[in-house]
């Protein structure tokens, strides 16, 4: 019996001392992983190019045209002939008005003409036998001609009981109903039509930046740009699909502001531009040879100032203060702090923690 305990025990002891020799953190084979590798973080080399300077202002999206649909005479609205936020055509009819006591007067002016047309057939047959003086035709004749323009207003109010598109485009909802009565001491607003494409965009600049802009022009250290083709930002921060043109710039400074209007022009297929929503364009200003340019998500903020990271000897990230001036597309200008050839850290900043090591990865930056 003891001698069977034994050899159960046995094999028992040996499993134990198996396992603590493994639990003793000796690198058996597949044993424990090496040093964690550096992160990979993207980087360029910084340089300096010929970039064209731009300034992001605020506007606002306006339609290229805007046309009031307004009621020309008196009268009860009897239909609506049109889908509220649909496309109309110019001289489609959008409202019918009750044209019965129009109508009842155009009748009456074409029978008033056709008596003045017979009056002057009659004194016309009379005067050459002198039945009648030459003042008489002439007051018959006058009398005609009168009661033609009476016609000739009756049947353009009775035209004007529909009420047509005067452009086309995109006309909103309507302002009256079914039964208002419309044209009584004004003409009424019935709704308004908004062409959308293409559509305008007002935006203002300051007037001392274009002082500065003129004086740094004259000076030679930038040179005029010709572009007249800006960009738009949209309220959720992409840019818009489509580029604009430039073409109007007013010659006088608003004195509440100090700021000078300017015009452009953005083709609107998409209808994604409505009008009254607030945007920023992207504006040209002029070209400056040999600027050092780093991109936009490569500028830090912190206590100190603006800083980019850069990766030093042994690939080390380490900070470096920056001054940026002018944006050149997406792009910041770089004043001070950057003299061309460092290595910048463009994405994965959240990974290079200053005095780390990284793994640089080359990226081709537009």
């Amino acid at each position: 019996m003891k001698r069977l305990t034994l050899l159960l025990v046995l094999p028992l002891f040996a499993a134990c001392g198996a396992g603590d020799k493994n639990a003793g953190g000796g690198a058996g084979p597949g044993g424990a992983p090496g040093a964690t590798p550096p992160p990979e973080i993207a980087v360029v080399t910084v340089g300096s190019r010929a970039a064209t300077l731009t300034r992001e202002l605020p506007g606002r999206v306006e339609a290229v045209r805007t046309a009031q649909v307004r009621a020309r005479v008196e009268g009860i609205v009897e239909k609506r002939l049109f889908e509220e936020g649909s496309n109309v055509k110019a001289g489609q009819p959008l409202f019918r008005l009750d044209d019965r006591t129009y109508r009842t007067a155009a009748q009456a002016a074409e029978a008033d003409v056709e008596v003045k047309k017979l009056n002057l057939e009659r004194v016309e047959s009379l005067l050459p036998i002198k039945a009648v003086s030459q003042q008489e035709a002439d007051l018959a004749r006058a009398a005609l001609k009168q009661s033609q323009a009476q016609l000739a207003r009756a049947r353009l109010d009775l035209e004007n009981t529909t009420v047509p598109a005067p452009i086309s485009g995109h006309i909103g909802r309507t302002q009256v109903t079914e039964g208002a009565l419309v044209g009584r001491n004004e003409a009424t607003l019935m709704a308004t039509i908004d062409q959308l494409d293409p559509v305008n965009v007002l935006f203002t600049q300051p007037n001392a930046d274009m002082l500065r802009l003129k004086s740094a022009l004259a000076d030679g250290k930038l040179k005029a740009t010709d572009s007249r083709i800006v960009e738009l930002i949209l309220e959720n921060g992409q840019v818009y699909g489509h580029k604009g043109r430039l073409f109007f710039s007013d010659l006088s400074v608003d004195p509440s502001t100090g700021a000078i209007t300017l015009k452009a022009e953005f083709p609107n297929p998409q209808r994604l531009l409505l009008p009254g929503t607030f945007v920023r364009v992207r504006l040209p200003q002029a070209v400056e040879e040999n600027a050092i340019t780093v991109p936009q998500r490569a500028v830090q903020s912190g206590p100190q100032g603006q800083f980019v990271l850069l990766v030093g000897a042994e690939n080390k990230v380490m900070p470096r203060p920056v001054k940026v001036g002018a944006m050149a597309g997406t792009d910041f200008v770089v004043l001070d702090g950057l003299k061309g050839g460092e290595t910048l850290i463009v994405d994965g900043v959240q990974k290079a923690k200053p005095g780390t090591v990284v793994k640089p990865v080359p990226q081709q930056v537009n």
